[in-house]
């Protein structure tokens, strides 16, 4: 038993009110996704795109789709309505709308354009190094690179004194070629940039001596950026027309300068806020006073609480780093007071410290050691040692 057709309308993905461009958009989508030359060995998928082209062959005809809108699939089955006796995909043309919609498949461009038209030249991309503070506040960094600039010898031309580039003979000067390839449903139109003048249009036989052709000389050049206040590891840095000179009289691409930031050996930054560390003696900790803390303005003076426990975190408002949106607004910086615990004592700290644990009671869960009258320890305790 034959397999039962879907609905064209179904396959396609559109409603039976749909217009040719509607009809011509949800077939690009569908043939794209499923033709065997971007599936090759794929059976489904060159199953899928067969069904798609025939129900778009069947609607974008106007008499094909009246008689399938009165009487289905039955009208290309030899019956009522006379039919159409099925489908010759050979004989029907594909060549505009696969010249249209496949051309990027095969290397072609965009059809009927020239591509020897203004281009805008091609973006460099380069890095510089700064310090976090730099990357905090701004700062103007001088960079050095070879950029290209117009010949003064041809002026541009990349043709010796005297002499012009040629109309290329491959393209006729339009600066792409046309070629046809046999595809899935016959022959199919492809346009692609000359491969002999590079979409230009022009050849150069008798070369610059100076630029050798190209109509640009490389030179060594110092340019000044500006870093923004508040930029962050990995960003860019974009500085207009100091990229690639372009084609045809286009404009020079741009110059992308990527920021690369050193670490700090006390700051770490997350978005625009800043994080450190900072220790705390015991007896600061225990009966408060004041304690001194690096920020990226200098050093500030906090008052610590009596009690403070180690990892206590305080927050120092406005001491961060500025947004890129507006430098006047800054983040915040977090810092971390971490209790010190001394690992050398002499053996006057050690009674004074142990007459401080008598007389606050604040033994935890320490064991005391024997005393005098011969109590003993807790039955069933261990010891462990490092």
């Amino acid at each position: 038993m034959a397999e039962q057709k879907r609905d064209y309308y179904e396959v396609l993905g559109v409603d039976k009110n749909a217009d040719e461009a509607a009809l011509k958009k949800a077939y690009r989508v569908l043939a794209k996704k499923y033709h065997p030359d971007m599936n090759p060995g794929d059976a489904e998928a060159e199953k899928k795109f067969k069904e798609a082209s025939e129900a778009y062959a069947v609607l974008s005809d106007p008499e094909k789709r009246r008689q399938y809108d009165q009487y289905g699939h039955a009208a290309f089955e030899g019956g009522a309505g006379g039919g159409f006796g099925g489908f010759d995909f050979n004989s029907m043309d594909f060549s505009d709308i696969f010249g249209d919609i496949f051309g990027d498949f095969f290397g072609g461009g965009r059809r009927g354009g020239r591509s020897n038209g203004p281009m805008k030249g091609a973006n460099i991309r380069t890095s510089v190094r700064i310090t976090f503070e730099e990357a905090v506040f701004g700062v103007d960094k001088e960079i050095e690179l070879t950029l290209k600039d117009e010949c003064t010898t041809c002026h541009g031309s990349g043709a010796r004194p005297g002499t012009s580039p040629e109309t290329c003979s491959k393209c006729g000067g339009k600066g792409q070629v046309v070629f046809t390839q046999q595809s899935f449903f016959g022959t199919v139109r492809n346009v692609q940039t000359c491969p002999d003048c590079h979409g230009t249009g022009k050849v150069v036989k008798d070369k610059c001596p100076d630029c050798h052709g190209t109509g640009y000389i490389a030179n060594k050049k110092k340019i000044q950026v500006s870093i923004p206040a508040g930029i962050d590891n990995g960003q860019s840095v974009r500085i207009r027309d100091k990229g690639e000179p372009g084609t045809n009289g286009g404009p020079r691409g741009d110059l992308l300068v990527e920021v690369i930031v050193g670490r700090h050996p006390i700051f770490q930054r997350q978005d625009t806020n800043i994080y450190s560390t900072v220790p705390l003696s015991f007896a600061v900790a225990a009966l408060g006073g004041e304690v001194m803390i690096d920020t990226v303005d200098g050093k500030v003076i906090y008052d610590v609480k009596p009690g403070t426990q180690t990892d206590t975190k305080v927050r120092l408002k406005g001491k961060g780093v500025p947004s890129l949106r507006n430098k006047d607004v800054r983040g915040d910086h977090y810092v971390t007071l971490v209790v010190q615990v001394p690992d050398k004592l002499s053996r006057e700290a050690k009674d004074l410290l142990k007459q401080f644990d008598e007389l606050t009671g604040d033994t935890l869960n320490a064991v005391k050691q024997q005393t005098s009258s011969g109590s003993e320890e807790p039955k069933g305790k261990k010891r462990f040692r490092k």
